[in-house]
């Protein structure tokens, strides 16, 4: 069973995130493992293991990455740990942007996020509806390669802002 199926929702890149919180309640009320204290051995530890994997759904479904990377996962698209090839032109632009990340004259590094996240947006843009129309039965190998593609390079910028916050707590006793 998948997170999806485990929460009664159609697989999806963005999930109805209101339908969550209130599955993931209801689920609790019934799998909690405080309810099966008296139960045998062999049904505390399937409980167990039921509620573990309905917290990790949550944490999953509420995270839209992490969503991303769970539907890839899903399709057979990522492998765990996978070393993927960016392009070499957005390379070239992080290259940049690393660069100015080390020279920025700001200890703040204000200028350097304001065009991370700008570029973050941009690349967003791209998949936006493939995103947010998601369909199963619809939605191109093609697409789930971009929205892949778009996955990768996003959590290379997250790196890049995580770098910048190291700088900015150095700067900053």
């Amino acid at each position: 069973m998948n997170y999806f199926e485990l929460f009664d929702l159609p697989v999806s890149l963005s999930p109805d995130k209101s339908r969550i919180p209130l599955k993931y309640f209801e689920l609790q009320k019934k799998y909690h493992p405080d309810f099966f204290t008296k139960a045998s051995d062999e049904e505390q530890n399937e409980v167990l293991e039921k509620s573990s994997m309905i917290n990790k759904a949550f944490k999953i479904l509420q995270d839209q990455d992490a969503t991303i990377k769970y539907v890839l996962e899903l399709k057979g698209m990522l492998a765990n740990e996978e070393k993927y090839e960016l392009p070499p032109a957005f390379l070239m632009e992080m290259m940049e942007l690393n660069e100015e990340l080390e020279d920025q004259s700001d200890s703040s590094g204000q200028e350097a996020e304001v065009k991370i996240r700008q570029f973050e947006n941009s690349l967003y843009e791209e998949v936006k509806s493939i995103i947010e129309y998601y369909n199963e039965e619809n939605t191109t190998e093609a697409q789930l390669l971009q929205v892949k593609d778009y996955y990768f390079k996003k959590k290379y910028l997250q790196r890049l802002l995580e770098r910048l916050d190291g700088i900015r707590n150095i700067a900053s006793p």
